[in-house]
């Protein structure tokens, strides 16, 4: 085992201090609103072959049996066709109220009576029926880490691209987001929540203070702070689509209408990336799931969508150290998802280990191979929201500017990973704008840095606990982000729509070794770049450390295999692989004291 040393470079001017998110906010409030946890799905995506979904079965069985007394539920229904004034009319005479139109995934959303859902389970012009799911959020020496003033070097700065981040808000009064003449880079604003967006200190857009830290990390130029905290593409443009509301909460619906706003927009603002810090449990396959629909969306229609692989690496049922905790939309193979590491106090790569609380694979129900990769996420100082709640909560995460006034806060997570993802993406498309998101995804993954580490462990202090982390594909991914290694490679993967598309596992119970899959229902695998030649092969993307023979990626020959790990049966499942029933358990009642495991998942590890 190789034990993680506490490695320390004195700062130079103009470097920054430290990487990622609020070192209490770990756990993102995701238990607070019982979203992913405290829950047991059944081991179908669907219940008895009807369109509503398992985690509804519940609730249906209770309106069959006429004991739901006026319960309602929030619920996404997806049509055949696009809804038309017909299906809206038909539900508001089943007692529905409209919230909202999603008619890019051809659904909306509704507050229904539980009562109605065997009309909804019988309508045949229904396609699925699934909950509206709570949705809550889930860099300093980041740059120095990844190599981006390699590209800065160069003359990328992110000019002429335009990041949507789909969060809590945006406060563009931080002169950070501002150009020389006092104008704001962040070029339109939308809110989704329906709640008030200025406060009584009066800010406005972000008042729950997470949004605007990640639009410093893609693109902040550091004015306030002598251009210590600056972004990875200090002069990329942004669009405010506000999805989570003043305490970081939002829905799927919320969520989807700021995607279909976003590829709306995509033209007029020239929209390339969309940014999504914030995540969910996962209740149904990536196929029906109408949040990982809406991703699929805007990565058909050339926007690259970088996800928050969530901050779960700490769940450990029954020894399961963390594998299968990734939450939604970060399971879906188009996205380019993305999880923490920390900087152990220095600059270089070589440095950067695993954050114990970075989600780890293979997702529920799919076995995608997720994350895709990973990028600085603990302690980043970004900008902060005057007045916002993060404020008020954490005072002592606020750091001063130059100008003597709290400007920066310090959050922690594989929320602020992700931008910093986001913004190496936006100096790419900057050098090369005709780069497609599947080849966008597939540089990034190919030049990433082979962190080449079997174990570390990493101590927290206010846990008491010690946590071991491996360092195969399905926590690091492909390696870690290296900007600089990206912008000088000229290697371009098919422009085909997933071509760059994650693969998913299979496990062999007689070898008990788990090896990759390529391509899905919609991608064949001749058509996905992983593997096909010696430029993309699987051991060069991921490294030869990690893949071998023909494509085994955890096996008995490894490090990281069943007999190391002893709760193998709760991953993979016991027979082919990690079924849905094994993989409830994770998310499942039986998780225990969630509180105890996950609070501080940001803090501090040693």
């Amino acid at each position: 085992m190789v034990q993680t040393q506490k490695l320390k470079k004195p700062l130079g001017r103009g470097e920054r201090h430290s990487a990622a998110w609020g070192k209490r906010l770990g756990i993102m409030l995701l238990l607070a609103t019982g979203m992913a946890f405290g829950q047991r799905w059944s081991n179908q995506p669907v219940s008895n072959n009807s369109h509503i979904a398992s985690e509804l079965s519940g609730l249906l069985q209770k309106a069959k049996q006429g004991s739901t007394k006026g319960q309602t539920v929030k619920v996404i229904v997806q049509y055949r066709v696009v809804p038309t004034a017909a299906h809206y009319a038909t539900m508001q005479s089943r007692g529905g109220l409209l919230h909202s139109k999603l008619h890019m995934i051809k659904g909306a959303a509704f507050t229904i009576p539980v009562s109605a859902l065997p009309a909804l389970e019988a309508d045949p012009e229904i396609a699925s029926v699934t909950i509206d799911h709570p949705m809550n959020v889930m860099d300093d020496m980041t740059n120095a880490a990844t190599g981006v003033a390699s590209a800065w070097n160069s003359g990328y700065n992110g000019a002429g691209v335009t990041v949507a981040v789909i969060d809590s808000g945006i406060n563009d009064s931080h002169p950070d987001l501002q150009n020389a003449n006092g104008t704001s880079r962040v070029v339109y604003h939308q809110d989704f929540t329906g709640t008030p967006t200025t406060n009584s200190s009066g800010a406005q857009y972000d008042l729950y203070g997470h949004g605007t830290h990640v639009a410093g990390i893609i693109a902040g130029n550091g004015s306030l702070s002598g251009g210590q905290y600056e972004g990875v593409a200090p002069a990329a443009s942004l669009v405010d689509l506000r999805a989570l509301d003043e305490n970081g909460a939002g829905s799927d619906s919320t969520v989807i209408a700021a995607i279909q706003e976003a590829i709306a927009l995509q033209s007029t603002y020239n929209i390339r990336v969309i940014n999504l810090s914030l995540g969910r449990g996962i209740g149904v396959s990536y196929t029906q799931d109408p949040l990982c629909q809406a991703v699929e969306a805007a990565w058909n229609s050339g926007i690259l969508v970088v996800v928050a692989a969530g901050n779960y690496g700490r769940l450990s049922v029954d020894g399961s150290n963390g594998y299968g905790t990734i939450t939604a939309p970060g399971n879906d193979p188009f996205v380019l998802t993305v999880g923490a590491t920390k900087s152990n106090g220095s600059t270089y790569a070589s440095a950067q280990t695993l954050a114990s609380y970075s989600s780890k694979g293979p997702t529920t129900y799919d076995l995608v191979v997720k994350p895709d990769m990973v990028a600085p996420g603990n302690d980043v100082v970004s900008l902060a929201a005057p007045g916002a709640t993060l404020e008020a909560e954490y005072p002592a995460e606020l750091v001063t500017g130059t100008d003597g006034n709290n400007d920066y806060m310090t959050l922690s997570g594989t929320s602020m990973a992700t931008p910093a993802v986001a913004g190496a993406a936006a100096l790419l498309l900057q050098e090369q704008s005709a780069l497609t998101p599947d080849q966008l995804k597939a540089r990034l993954m190919k030049t990433s840095y082979k962190m080449g580490l079997t174990s570390t462990s990493a101590y927290v202090p206010h846990l008491l606990h010690t946590f071991l982390s491996f360092y195969d594909l399905f926590a690091t991914g492909s390696g870690m982000m290296n900007v600089q290694s990206a912008i000088h490679n000229t290697d371009l993967a098919p422009a085909t729509v997933g071509s760059a598309l994650s693969p998913s596992v299979s496990y062999n119970a007689l070898t008990h070794t788990v090896s990759m899959v390529e391509g899905n229902l919609t991608v064949a695998p001749t058509s996905v770049v992983w593997g096909s030649s010696v430029v993309w092969g699987t051991s060069v993307v991921w490294g030869s450390s990690i893949v071998s023979g023909s494509s085994v990626v955890w096996g008995s020959s490894l490090p990281w295999n069943d007999n190391t790990l002893s709760a193998f049966s709760v991953v993979w499942g016991a027979s082919t692989g990690a079924s849905a029933t094994a993989q409830s358990v994770v998310w499942g009642a039986s998780v225990g004291n969630t509180d105890a495991a996950f609070d501080d998942a940001g803090d501090d590890e040693q």
